[in-house]
């Protein structure tokens, strides 16, 4: 994947919504499934899986880092 598709797709993954994130796990799972996919393809697959995993950790983080601030920063 070059750099500029990466670079798009990290775009279009900061403002993606969770259901268009879900719809693109679903859409790597199906093609992950295939045979048909060249080495580069399964990298390029695993580097987005990658990508969408790391995002989705941040935003898991952000929102508890932002739960915990309107609580005054006491722990559960």
């Amino acid at each position: 994947m070059n750099k500029e598709t990466i670079k798009a797709f990290i775009a279009w993954l900061e403002a993606a919504s969770e259901d268009e994130i879900s719809q693109r796990i679903e859409e790597i799972r199906s093609l992950e499934k295939s045979a048909q996919l060249s080495a580069e393809g399964r990298a390029d697959l695993r580097l987005v899986r990658r990508l969408i995993e790391e995002e989705l950790i941040a935003r898991l983080d952000l929102s508890q880092t932002q739960g915990s601030a309107s609580r005054g920063g006491k722990a559960d």
